[in-house]
């Protein structure tokens, strides 16, 4: 194993700061809630603030093609912060996902102009993929002909509906290529999603134009590592959304009183609340070593990854539930935010794979027969 450092920097640090800040300003559990009554005007304000005026769009963009130069580690600070306001923002679509993807181009291409406007905030991308898709699994059968043309329907795709371009991947006779094409090109038609924070939509090209970015073989590998990337940062998500459920968890039990008694005095809940601390902190532990080795490019990110993932979905699932449950019946209504972590959870579980799913690419990764049947 490597010798990496895992601590926190004072730039990470101090970026926690400045995200968690803006988030409890402009991000409250009402605007979140407001997602789900259709108005998804904070949507484009609260990603403004993000891309635009932190300049949090290109963080792992390289300065020489338009980014800031950090890594996956400032991303992953920044998506655990995201995670724990449950921010309706394309940041793991776009500036995880569809920038990864980009940066499989050779510099000097034409991804480098998408790259520099996704850094500068005044372009959003989408990967077209269903967001249930795992590294390794087969891509939808968009298809590409020999006058460039695509067509094809590509379901539950996350952040088409904030992008202003899709980055298409598409089978043609030498393999998968990777298009840019305007969402003015495309046919869109939003889904009503479990998580509406994060909605997803069905995305249909008909005989559609498009620039390629990426020709095959180099389409295929970098979809690849894109997807690779979201899956170790995906975990810092759902480390964050733990946290919250614990530690709001924790607060209310400390106020409520039952039978003349704090509830969270009586040791059945302590003991609940306590194996919830430790699977919540070896959540950030493995989210943290995922993010950690896929920004030093470690060789052992691919199994820190898929680690990361068969964890950290299933812990973010079972502090959402247990948030809803110890806090009664205000728990279970619409007002209380506790419902939009366990909708936030229960679609990570299943995004870019199931937990299930990587452990049986973990079982692979690290040579482990499969048990016989």
């Amino acid at each position: 194993m490597s010798d990496l450092d895992l601590l926190n920097t004072d730039v990470e640090d101090d970026l926690r700061a400045s995200v968690r800040d803006l988030l409890a300003d402009r991000c409250p559990p009402s605007a979140v809630l407001s997602v789900y009554d259709g108005d998804r005007s904070v949507v484009t304000a609260l990603w403004k603030a993000l891309a635009v005026d932190l300049g949090l769009a290109g963080l792992l963009i390289p300065e020489e093609r338009g980014g800031s130069g950090a890594s996956a580690r400032e991303a992953a600070v920044v998506l655990e912060e995201l995670g724990r306001a449950v921010a309706p923002v394309p940041f793991l679509t776009s500036s995880v996902l569809a920038a990864t993807v980009l940066l499989g181009a050779e510099h000097g291409g034409p991804s480098d102009t998408l790259l520099a406007r996704l850094a500068a905030g005044d372009l959003t991308a989408a990967l077209v993929l269903p967001l249930s898709t795992a590294p390794g699994a087969e891509v939808p059968a968009v298809t590409v002909g020999g006058d460039g043309r695509l067509n094809g329907c590509v379901t539950s795709v996350a952040g088409a509906l904030e992008a202003d371009v899709l980055l298409v991947p598409a089978a043609g006779q030498d393999g998968t290529s990777v298009h840019a094409v305007p969402v003015a090109d495309a046919t869109i038609a939003p889904v009503t999603s479990l998580d509406m924070t994060r909605q997803l939509a069905d995305v249909t090209l008909e005989n559609t134009g498009g620039e390629r970015v990426l020709s095959a073989p180099a389409g295929a590998a970098a979809v690849r590592r894109g997807l690779e990337t979201g899956v170790a940062l995906l975990a810092s998500e759902q480390s964050g959304v733990a946290q919250w459920c614990l530690g709001t968890t924790v607060a209310y039990l400390k106020e409520r009183r039952q039978f003349g008694r704090v509830v969270g005095g009586f040791q059945a809940l302590k003991h609940r609340l306590a194996e919830l601390y430790a699977a919540s902190e070896s959540a950030a532990a493995a989210a943290r070593y995922a993010a950690v080795t896929t920004a030093t490019d470690d060789p052992d990110r691919t199994v820190a990854g898929a680690v990361a993932q068969a964890f950290c979905g299933d812990v973010a699932v079972r502090a959402a539930e247990e948030a809803i449950q110890l806090h009664g019946g205000i728990g279970m209504t619409w007002e209380h935010p506790a419902h939009l972590y366990l909708k936030r959870a229960k679609a990570d579980q299943i995004a870019l794979g199931t937990p299930g799913s990587h452990r049986a690419r973990l079982a692979e990764l690290v040579d482990l027969p499969a048990a016989e049947r």
